[in-house]
């Protein structure tokens, strides 16, 4: 969920995101929510397959939403509810070690904190290098099996509106070898007919594979080659002859090294009670804003558990009981019973 606002113009773009859909009747509950506040909205904008001057309107039902103001501040709103949440920028975590019964984080040496459990929402050689160290090989096995592929993202303003049928606001383009999406952030998130016309340019999986770099350090050559065929495969999938699409005064590329998975373990989160330590985010069911959101909730559920297990012994041993002994022994329920059965248990024994 990125968007980007250029000064002083200012230009604006999601580059990341474009938009979500509901299906899950948990995730409605939470859409409803950024509704009721004003942070997300319907995009009532039309969207479709493009290809080559031709396009294809998709049917207005399901409803797509989008960021109020930009995909961005959707998720800066949603941290800003809790006040348990402490972001800390810069920060890059390069190695996580478990030591006395709890998770030591560093960057490049530094420390960085002890934690009772970690949580990894992220995917690629990132997460695989962090868990290596780890010890939790079931968690890192199951990361190294996941292909991901490179995704480009092009912004790009415009004077002058774009040569597009229809009062289309984003395509899917097919037939296209460099681009796979584009978009008019102006109307989508201005709702605005002016310039500068602002779009976000995708590229496809198999461009993305073929020019792939550092995402870190992108080469200026690299760079420029990628404007050059992101723009000429836009101006092929409007039906533009050669050379004939206005050229851009602002752009900006970006690499997305790990954007998309090409397969996923089909699970809602990964979770080690022993370990203390989970796995969440969209690329274990698919790769969306409802994935990563039930993703996120699924494993905060297991941690709940685990923790509700903790107490429910805490209350039923001898206080003499060591507290090394206690963990143990819940996680050795965990793995013997199946959670539901075990809450079950707990609940009623509260009753007594």
């Amino acid at each position: 969920m990125g968007t980007r606002i250029i000064d002083p113009q200012p230009l604006m773009f999601d580059h990341a995101a474009q938009f979500f859909t509901v299906t899950d009747p948990l995730f409605a509950e939470l859409v409803n929510k950024w509704l009721d506040r004003g942070l997300a909205r319907e995009w009532k904008g039309t969207v479709g397959n493009l290809e080559r001057g031709q396009f294809f309107p998709f049917p207005s039902s399901p409803p797509r939403y989008i960021g109020t103001n930009g995909m961005r501040p959707l998720a800066d709103s949603i941290l800003s509810q809790t006040n348990m949440v402490n972001v800390v920028r810069p920060c890059w975590i390069s190695k996580v070690e478990p030591y006395n019964g709890l998770w030591h984080l560093n960057e490049n040496g530094k420390p960085c904190g002890k934690f009772d459990a970690i949580v990894i929402a992220h995917n690629g050689k990132c997460a695989n290098r962090l868990l290596g160290t780890s010890g939790l090989p079931l968690i890192g096995r199951q990361m190294k099996r996941l292909e991901l592929s490179s995704v480009w993202a092009l912004l790009a303003a415009f004077e002058d509106p774009l040569p597009i049928p229809g009062n289309v606001e984003g395509a899917f383009v097919k037939k296209s070898d460099s681009v796979s999406w584009i978009a008019n952030n102006t109307k989508k998130l201005l709702n605005s007919e002016n310039g500068p016309h602002c779009w976000s340019i995708f590229s496809t999986a198999s461009f993305g594979k073929r020019n792939k770099v550092p995402q870190e350090n992108i080469p200026t050559a690299t760079a420029e080659k990628v404007k050059a065929s992101m723009l000429e495969g836009v101006e092929t999938a409007l039906g533009l002859t050669a050379g004939s699409l206005q050229k851009p005064f602002y752009t900006r590329v970006q690499l997305w090294g790990a954007a998309l998975p090409t397969n996923t373990p089909g699970v809602p989160c990964i979770f080690d009670p022993q370990g203390r330590a989970g796995i969440c985010g969209d690329w274990l069911m698919g790769s969306s804003l409802e994935a990563a959101a039930l993703s996120g909730i699924s494993l905060a559920n297991h941690f709940f558990r685990v923790q509700r297990v903790f107490i429910w012994l805490c209350c039923r041993l001898p206080i003499t009981f060591k507290v090394v002994e206690l963990v143990k022994m819940s996680l050795l329920l965990v793995y013997m019973m199946n959670f539901n059965h075990l809450m079950d248990m707990i609940l009623a024994s509260f009753q007594d």
